[in-house]
Parts: C-alpha cells; sequence; structure tokens
C-alpha cells in the first residue's frame, strides 16, 4: 500500500474511531503501556541502534540527547498514558445548550479533529505520546518522526499499534510514515488529512505551512526569554534561571535569553555567572553586561537564536517596558517568565508579553503538557487560532452543532408566527 492508502484507511478508520466509548479507550491506552513495559528491551535495542548511527554521523548533540530513549524516557511515557486514562472522556461533551424556541433546541458538542498528520523530530518519546493522545481523542493519526529516529519509532509504533488492535481498535487508525516522499505525499491530501502539526526548524515549518493546503498549527524556534525584575528575590531568581537554562537544554521550552534590569544587575550577576558556569553554559552578554561579568560578547544574531544547548545570552534593560518590547521583537510567542515581587510590574508584563504562555516566579520548563495535567502533547502552538501553547486533549478536538426539533421550519419565524426564545438550557450529553 501507498501512503496515499494508508490514509485513505485512516480516514475511514478514524470515523469508526469516533463512535468508541471512553471505556473501550481507556482499555486500549492501558493495553498500550503494559505492551511498552513488557517489550522495553526491544524498544532499547532499536534506540541503541539509531543512537550508534546518530554518532558515527556526528549528528549535533542536542539532537542525539533528543533521540535517546531510555528507563526514564519509558517511565514517563507510561506515566502520560496513565493520566491520559484518568482524565474525562473529552468527546461528545456538550458544550453549549440553547433553547432557540420552544420544542427546538440546539447544542454545541466536542467531537474529533479527524485525521491529524504529526511530522515530528528526533524525539521517539513523542511518537507514543501523540498516538495516545490521538486515540484518547478519536483522532486517526499518521506519524513520520525523523530518519535518525526510523528503528526506535518502527518498534514503538508497531509495540502500540499491536496493542490497540488487541484492544478492538479500528484497523487502520494509525499510520507510519517512512520516508521522505511521504511527507511530500501527505501535503497534497488535503481530502483525507484534517490538520498538520509540524515539529522542527523554524525554515522546516515554513516549509509545511507553504506547501500544503492543509491546516497546520504548532510552532518554529522556542526563543523562551527569563526577565529578572528589579524586585526580584536573589536566590529565587537565580535558581529558577539555572532550572529553566539547564535542567534539559535541547528543549523547545528552555530559556535562551535572560533580561536583567539595571537596578539589580550588578547584585545578581555575578554570583549567576558562576552558578551557570559550574553547569558549563556558554555565555554571552551585551555591552553593560560585560562589564560586569568577563563572558563573550552577544550580537544581534544571539537575540533572535534558539540555542538547544548549554548557551545563554544576556542583556540588562533599563525598565520593564524595555524587557517588554525586546521579548515581543525577538521572542517566538513560546514562554516567557518574569522573576519578580512587584505586583503591578507582573501583571503588567503577563498581560503585554504576547506568548502562548506566560508565567511568574517559576521555570519555562514547566510549559509541557504532561505537566500542565494533559496527559502528553502532540506539540506546541505559538499560532493564535484553535489551539494555543502545549496541545493536548483540547488541541484535538472541535465542535459540530447538534440541534433537535419537531417539523420546525424557519419560515414560521420569518412571518412571526412564531419567536425566536434563545434561552440556556442545562448543559448535558445528547
Amino acid at each position: 500500500m501507498t501512503i496515499i492508502d494508508h490514509v485513505k484507511s485512516a480516514k475511514e478508520a478514524q470515523i469508526a474511531l469516533s463512535a468508541i466509548d471512553g471505556e473501550a479507550k481507556n482499555t486500549a491506552l492501558k493495553t498500550i503501556a503494559e505492551a511498552l513495559e513488557k517489550n522495553k528491551n526491544l524498544i532499547f535495542e532499536a534506540n541503541l541502534r539509531d543512537l550508534q548511527a546518530a554518532k558515527s554521523d556526528n549528528l549535533p548533540d542536542p539532537i542525539i540527547k533528543r533521540l535517546k530513549f531510555d528507563e526514564e524516557k519509558l517511565n514517563s511515557v507510561i506515566s502520560g498514558i496513565e493520566q491520559l486514562i484518568k482524565l474525562e472522556e473529552p468527546v461528545g461533551k456538550t458544550l453549549l445548550a440553547t433553547e432557540l424556541a420552544e420544542g427546538l433546541d440546539l447544542y454545541r458538542v466536542s467531537c474529533p479533529i479527524g485525521v491529524i498528520g504529526v511530522i515530528f523530530e528526533s524525539r521517539p518519546d513523542a511518537l507514543a505520546q501523540i498516538a495516545a493522545l490521538c486515540l484518547k481523542s478519536g483522532n486517526g493519526v499518521i506519524l513520520k518522526g525523523g530518519s535518525e529516529a526510523k528503528h526506535s519509532n518502527k518498534a514503538l509504533f508497531d509495540i502500540i499499534y499491536n496493542a490497540a488492535l488487541k484492544a478492538k481498535i479500528p484497523d487502520g487508525w494509525a499510520v507510519l510514515a517512512e520516508s521522505r516522499d511521504d511527507v511530500a505525499q501527505m501535503l497534497k491530501l488535503s481530502d483525507y488529512i484534517d490538520l498538520l502539526i509540524p515539529r522542527g526548524s523554524n525554515e522546516f515549518v515554513k516549509y509545511i505551512m507553504d506547501n500544503t493546503n492543509i491546516p497546520v498549527t504548532g510552532h518554529s524556534d522556542g526563543i523562551c526569554h527569563l526577565f529578572i525584575d528589579e524586585s526580584a528575590e536573589i536566590d529565587k531568581a537565580i535558581n529558577l534561571v539555572v532550572d529553566s537554562k539547564t535542567q534539559y537544554v535541547s528543549v523547545c521550552n528552555a530559556l535562551e535569553t535572560l533580561l536583567i534590569h539595571a537596578q539589580i544587575a550588578e547584585k545578581i550577576l555575578p554570583e549567576l555567572c558562576k552558578k551557570l558556569k559550574e553547569k558549563g553554559v556558554e555565555l554571552r552578554g551585551d555591552e553593560k553586561t560585560l562589564k560586569i561579568c568577563d563572558i563573550k560578547p552577544a550580537t544581534a544574531d544571539d537575540w533572535a537564536s534558539e540555542y538547544l544547548d548549554y548557551v545563554l545570552s544576556i542583556k540588562i534593560v533599563e525598565n520593564l517596558r524595555e524587557a517588554i518590547e525586546h521579548i515581543n521583537k525577538y521572542g517566538s510567542g513560546h514562554t516567557d517568565v518574569i522573576v519578580g515581587e512587584n505586583k503591578e510590574n507582573v501583571k503588567t508584563f503577563m498581560d503585554l508579553v504576547d506568548s502562548a504562555c506566560v508565567f511568574h516566579n517559576c521555570s519555562s520548563r514547566f510549559s509541557d503538557g504532561f505537566r500542565f495535567g494533559f496527559g502528553a502533547e502532540v506539540g506546541v502552538s505559538t499560532g493564535k487560532i484553535h489551539s494555543r501553547g502545549p496541545v493536548g486533549l483540547d488541541g484535538l478536538l472541535i465542535y459540530k452543532y447538534k440541534m433537535f426539533g419537531n417539523g420546525d421550519i424557519v419560515a414560521d419565524f420569518a412571518e412571526h408566527k412564531r419567536e425566536f426564545t434563545h434561552k440556556k438550557k442545562e448543559l448535558k450529553n445528547v
């Protein structure tokens, strides 16, 4: 079968999947989690082949870190699936109920989007998370991972797919695309794929958007900022910067640019730079920062860079407004943080920074579907249509309107024989 045949089959299977009740889907998710644990050595062996090939090909360290799938990653995936099982059934939920007129009722009801095409980077754990989310939300899914993770992705897909079949999930609901040509074909299939979610470089995401008529959601770069306000507690600020930058560097919610209010810069920078250097972080600063710390000078390109590595750019700003303007100019709309105790400054920052996630006194690394309680995420959207931020179950749902009448006709209302009431009704499943 060609990728086109597989996608057509996924469309048919998704219609059947959308009608499966929550208990059956949760049983399938439990079966998948058990199968992943039972077959973990097979997954680890496949991942080792990918890691060895990546090192032989001299792939960058950030890619190799994202590529690794070990016991910790497996446990995280299984925890995410268990969290998904505990979440209430998202499909068929009544979101609005209105009596249009006596005996004529309108309901807005959640439903799956349809078939989701996800093209993602070198993280094999993303495949498992995405597949689980799509199953729970009743969506079919086309999964295309990077070639550097081909053995890991194949092992994970086969285990997940066979476990789902064992649990009576419709055959064909998930598809593993394995070649670059498959992606080119997917972009043409607007009659069968309802949404594309690309996860990769800015150039890659732009390529997808420019070469398809299918709606696209997602983000390109993760240029995350942390601003230390003059009202910040120094120890708290240092801990948050270190965690945001170094807890795991090769991810889109890691800190890339640090902004510091001029009034607190000399108090915090010496100790902060020391802590970051101890963690192996290469620091690059503007002219004001260089007068305080012995680090490399930053260039204009640094403010617009997603390093995904142990590199951090630092800029001293004169006031809150300058920090906000810098973030809105150079940021990617992903996640930005203010550290400070002045409530007015915090409110101004959180209101005016135009990003999907805006945090106060917490690490940027919390910007994650699992940590938000979504079970997992298919990606992060920095757009402003349909979904924004970590895309969990809600981001994979749309809605339909269901109307119930008894021979009602518009002519009666146009001729004023009947009048609309437009009364809110109790929300109930229909």
